[in-house]
């Protein structure tokens, strides 16, 4: 079965998550992985913009480099991108083909999308690759992404995501991402105090090193970033995530130069489309409270949708300051908000609505909700 058919079958979640499974079929596997020195990304919100631009500064320092992140907006190639762009269709199947080799029949149907996808794309960077930036999934303890020794462990912010999954509270959740380190961590910028504990605490534990990346470099660089980022007209919250980026950079031992990241692109990170298009795959209270910032001087109509099991109420809250009006956007995803659910938040908050069906040239649009209200907005273009 090709790659694309195979993907279709699997289920994007399970019920019930088996934490045993994944560790058990690598090491059956173990020794087809010659690994590359693997930098672990963790966290809320930021993972994706920190480990691109990691990846890019590696890449344009001259080295092979590998980012493995999810999920993806208009193909599944996005997921994995190596030497500055998204692996090729043909080597995602011979690679496919080569894993469906290693792997016993019971083992491959057993594995989730998820799952078989890390394990896809650790075997293309294994390849050729001298770094590999592997972010997360939901979590960090249990991830599919934690069974690989790592050299550096990098926790962007910590907030409410995925409660379900992670636990209800902050302490519940950062336990959880932190449970993932087990060498030498970089914590970036934090909103929630009780993260720095937590890491403290965690990093006493295993007898190893703390750097914070909003002191670990020097004033002049934060300044000398800052204004790199106003000049370029990124979001001022992107000060944050390359800084962190830095700091990892400088941790793995390579000198500094801020233009370096000339050329980077981020994909649907509070990217800007078009004149008056901004698209972000944002979807929880910390990354409506970053757009807040960012656009708090505009009024924007804000295409949007949710999944039933977002805080969709606290998050439209949030953003009412800054929105003109909600174009609620159809996606194809089972787990799509009911649309009276919807609108009964939206009515409460006294915030006016209609259905999407067209940009107008002399309006202001930020398309934000999750990677789905991006992939279906990009596809209706």
């Amino acid at each position: 079965m090709i790659l694309t058919e195979f993907l279709k079958s699997k289920p994007l979640y399970y019920a019930k998550i088996d934490y045993n499974r994944f560790p058990n079929v690598y090491k059956k596997i173990q020794s087809s992985f010659k690994l590359p020195k693997i930098i672990h990304i963790v966290g809320t919100n930021a993972k994706g913009s920190t480990g691109r631009a990691l990846a890019h500064l590696l890449h344009v320092k001259g080295l092979h480099v590998g980012h493995y992140s999810s999920p993806h907006i208009s193909k599944f190639n996005e997921r994995i991108w190596v030497d500055g762009k998204d692996v090729d269709d043909v080597l995602l199947e011979s690679t496919h083909q080569k894993l469906q080799k290693l792997l016993s029949s019971d083992d491959s149907k057993a594995l989730s999308y998820f799952e078989y996808t890390t394990l896809l794309a650790m075997l293309i960077f294994c390849k050729s690759c001298d770094y590999v930036v592997l972010e997360a999934g939901l979590g960090g303890e249990f991830d599919a992404t934690n069974v690989f020794s790592k050299q550096l462990s990098i926790i962007t912010p910590i907030g409410y995501d995925h409660e379900s999954f992670l636990g209800s509270t902050i302490e519940q959740i950062a336990t959880t991402k932190l449970r993932s380190v087990s060498g030498n961590l970089l914590l970036a910028k934090q909103y929630e105090k009780k993260v720095y504990e937590l890491a403290h605490e965690r990093v006493e534990q295993i007898s190893s090193n703390l750097y914070l990346s909003e002191s670990y470099l020097s004033d002049e660089f934060y300044e000398d970033l800052a204004l790199w980022i106003k000049e370029k007209n990124y979001p001022h919250f992107f000060k944050d995530n390359f800084s962190t980026a830095f700091c990892a950079f400088e941790l793995l031992g390579y000198k500094l130069d801020i233009n370096m990241l000339d050329n980077l692109v981020l994909y649907g990170r509070c990217q800007k489309i078009s004149s008056n298009v901004t698209i972000d795959v944002g979807h929880n209270p910390m990354a409506a409270k970053a757009l807040l910032n960012h656009f708090r001087e505009k009024k924007v109509i804000l295409v949007y949708n949710s999944y039933n099991d977002k805080e969709y109420s606290v998050i439209l809250d949030i953003l009412k300051p800054i929105i003109k009006e909600v174009q609620i956007l159809k996606i194809e995803n089972e787990r799509e908000v009911l649309r009276s659910n919807l609108e009964e938040v939206l009515n409460s908050l006294d915030i006016k609505y209609s259905i999407f069906k067209k940009i107008k040239e002399d309006e202001e649009y930020l398309v934000f909700g999750s990677f789905s209200v991006v992939e279906s907005y990009v596809s209706k273009k």
